[in-house]
């Protein structure tokens, strides 16, 4: 979250509170509500590496800050999002539990294979469910969107595992 916190405050100065409404504004409840106590944590870590500094909100007795980025800290968030997202996740849970659970004869490949794909499909089901709601916008529609799109090519996946167990066990 340091670089989700990083590029909010690229705009300009901000709380932590502020932060918080931005992101519970921006994803609705597809991820997990941040808590104060990771949010502040967090900035104390990002103005100890020098990467924002913050400031006592004048006559405010309870300790609120105003965090900025420093010059050090644009330069990175400007690295961040220039930076590509790696494509390829070639470590899948999945994929090592089958590989290594068939290969010493702990579980039936066809029942793993099934198992997963029901719980697939009841996650397909889910977010639909998610995007049927009248909670939420624009970003969340299209985070659900990009999760389902996700699952369907997994799907797809399973076929092709079981396809090609099919050959090498006949």
């Amino acid at each position: 979250m340091r670089e989700v916190f990083m590029a909010l405050l690229s705009g300009g100065s901000g709380h932590g509170y502020e932060l918080k409404q931005t992101i519970q504004q921006e994803f609705g409840t597809l991820l997990p509500e941040l808590n104060s106590g990771q949010i502040y944590s967090t900035l104390s870590r990002l103005e100890r590496d020098g990467l924002v500094e913050s400031e006592p909100v004048p006559d405010d007795n309870r300790g609120k800050r105003v965090y900025r980025l420093t010059g050090r800290g644009r330069k990175l968030i400007e690295r961040w999002v220039e930076a590509p997202v790696p494509g390829a996740r070639l470590k899948d849970e999945f994929f090592v539990k089958f590989v290594v659970a068939t290969s010493v004869g702990l579980a039936d490949p066809a029942e793993l294979i099934e198992r997963q794909r029901d719980e697939y499909l009841q996650s397909l089901r889910d977010l639909d469910a998610r995007i049927s709601s009248a909670e939420h916008g624009p970003t969340a529609e299209l985070l659900v969107e990009g999760a389902v799109l996700h699952l369907k090519a997994d799907l797809e996946w399973l076929d092709l595992i079981e396809q090609r167990m099919g050959r090498r066990s006949a």
